[in-house]
């Protein structure tokens, strides 16, 4: 089992800059990929960003060039630095871990993240 656990959400102003981390504990010598997905009330989670062990990163269109996923494997950790934020970015952030092969994925508890104009 992994366990995941977010922090660094808030509220800012469009604009501004938040940095999100997720913290993984367990089984965490399992984990390949990492990400991070959001979700507003009413929709579909969909992916913001994700990084594979080695470092080979994946971002959805509406991010690129305003958002950086890093890792750190000694540390367990993914991070998400958010910058330029807009008010279409408010949702709620998850970190997502999946095991080699795909056989498993686990999902951190979610964070806010609001941006106001």
């Amino acid at each position: 089992q992994v366990q995941l656990v977010e922090s660094g959400g808030g509220l800012v102003q469009a604009g501004e800059s938040l940095r999100l981390s997720c913290a993984a504990s367990g089984s965490v010598a399992t984990i390949d990929v990492m990400g991070w997905y959001r979700q507003a009330p009413g929709k579909q989670r969909e992916v913001v960003a994700t990084i594979s062990r080695g470092g080979f990163t994946v971002y959805a269109d509406s991010v690129k060039g305003r958002f950086t996923i890093s890792r750190d494997n000694a540390k367990n950790a993914v991070y998400l630095q958010m910058n330029s934020l807009k008010p279409e970015d408010t949702d709620v952030y998850y970190c997502k871990a999946v095991s080699r092969f795909g056989t498993t994925v686990y999902w951190g508890q979610g964070i806010q993240v609001t941006v106001s104009t």
